[in-house]
């Protein structure tokens, strides 16, 4: 094996496999707060991360059927920041849409005055944001699970 392919640390292992779901460079920075040999400060921020959209994603489906612009921009903006905290990009990029319909704008901030079309526009980006991040939490839940049995061997 080439060098470059011979790397063994847990970070070099999760950059191969999240993909462009995740800035490698914000998520290396939370996996290096953990004790070395386990993974339980950045587990509990991203399992914690996980009940926090479940939630979220209800409310919004609950402001969505309301027509609730305001909600589901305050929504938006919450989830965007967790989402960015983590570096789940896809999620986080997804979310400032909502966020700025729900605001009345356009992706670029410019100002739309059709609210209906706003509310479409939620639709259709939270069923994306949706399938945006089952993918990056089956991945991260992969990520986990074999980062513990890799580290379970020494016991």
């Amino acid at each position: 094996m080439a060098p470059a392919e011979n790397k063994t640390t847990a970070n070099e292992g999760v950059e191969t496999g999240l993909g462009d779901a995740v800035d490698m460079d914000t998520f290396n920075q939370i996996l290096e707060m953990d004790d070395p040999g386990d993974h339980e400060f950045s587990s509990s921020l991203v399992f914690g991360f996980f009940e926090q959209v479940e939630e979220t994603f209800e409310s919004m489906d609950t402001a969505l059927a309301k027509k609730d612009l305001d909600q589901l921009s305050q929504l938006g903006h919450f989830l965007k920041g967790s989402s960015a905290t983590l570096g789940l990009v896809k999620v986080r990029d997804g979310c400032e849409k909502i966020q700025r319909y729900g605001k009345n704008e356009n992706v670029d901030g410019s100002a739309e005055p059709d609210s209906e079309l706003c509310l479409k526009r939620i639709r259709e980006a939270l069923i994306t944001v949706k399938t945006d991040y089952q993918d990056v939490e089956r991945t991260l839940k992969r990520y986990y699970e074999k980062s513990d049995k890799d580290m379970g061997d020494d016991d």
